[in-house]
């Protein structure tokens, strides 16, 4: 497909997987239009700023005119999903079908709840709201209220992974709990080293949502796609991060019992604790319907990945650069 007249709407812009996006379409060739509420993105060439709040629905709306794709990466403060999330969904949702436009959103591994099979492929069941957590019940509701608005004619992917690491910026289990103190000789794992979980590396997530806006004539209704990415044990990864950095490194686990105590009194420490399950149920990601729907799914070795996360933070030693 020419790229070179197509044209993308990001919302949520200045996030980290809204950079991470806006950069991989405009290295495709892509027009792009990021929306943000901040100026000063230092966006690469192709790329127009929108200057707004995304719930403003004329300038969102006005910006979406003659758009082919919308890519909602809108992220709440995990403190503020109860309050927010819906509604950034729900404003996604409503500029992509004003502008008769393919909608890309982020999906994540909540749905399927605190009992999640430990393989999740694109036909695995949501979890019933009085089986899952506050955030997995909104993200089985933004998943519904997609499924709905197909009715109405809106073509949407979700395109699911599970945790994130690389790319620009940091906000992730990665970068602020397991390699935050590696430049002092350790890493935090916040569960049972045998565990497998499922891991994406932002660069390769964000190239596949370029290669699903390419591949979007062959969408239809609510598609839901997951992104393989690495489901690897705790050990697995560790051993990959000592291997990068060419050193053995001290090994050190999430105080959950002292989170406990203080999340009467720590609204962050409360939302984070409730996804504890996630570190303690192994789990995967399968993505028959995406290999189907893309020639290659873009797949960066977890060594190299590694470096690249870890080149990113600057916590690479000279000679490991």
């Amino acid at each position: 497909m020419n790229t070179s007249s197509q044209t993308v709407l990001i919302l949520g812009a200045r996030g980290r997987l809204g950079r991470a996006v806006t950069e991989a379409f405009a290295r495709s060739g892509w027009r792009v239009k990021a929306q943000t509420r901040r100026g000063g993105g230092g966006w690469p060439a192709g790329v127009e700023e929108v200057l707004c709040d995304a719930l403003d629905s004329n300038m969102t709306m006005a910006a979406a005119q003659g758009v082919q794709v919308v890519v909602n990466a809108l992220n709440p403060l995990y403190t503020a999903w109860e309050t927010e999330a819906l509604p950034l969904a729900e404003q996604g949702i409503a500029v992509a079908s004003a502008a008769g436009a393919v909608l890309l959103y982020p999906g994540n591994v909540y749905n399927f709840g605190p009992e999640l099979p430990e393989m999740l492929d694109e036909t695995t069941s949501f979890a019933d709201d009085g089986a899952n957590t506050a955030k997995g019940r909104i993200r089985v509701a933004i998943e519904r209220r997609l499924q709905e608005a197909a009715q109405q004619g809106l073509v949407s992917a979700t395109i699911r992974a599970g945790d994130f690491f690389g790319g620009a910026g940091r906000g992730s289990w990665f970068d602020l709990a397991i390699v935050k103190d590696l430049a002092k000789g350790k890493v935090v794992y916040p569960g049972p080293l045998n565990r497998v979980h499922a891991w994406a590396y932002l660069p390769d997530l964000a190239e596949t949502f370029v290669g699903v806006a390419e591949a979007r004539e062959r969408l239809s209704g609510a598609s839901r796609l997951h992104f393989p990415g690495y489901g690897v044990t705790g050990e697995e990864l560790l051993l990959g991060i000592e291997g990068v950095v060419g050193r053995r490194v001290r090994r050190g686990g999430m105080p959950w019992g002292l989170m406990r105590l203080a999340t009467p009194f720590a609204p962050m420490l409360r939302a984070i604790f409730e996804m504890r399950y996630l570190w303690q149920r192994p789990h995967q990601l399968e993505g028959r319907r995406l290999d189907g729907l893309l020639a290659e799914v873009p797949h960066t070795p977890l060594r190299e990945a590694l470096r690249g996360a870890l080149q990113a933070l600057d916590l690479l030693p000279e000679r490991g650069r």
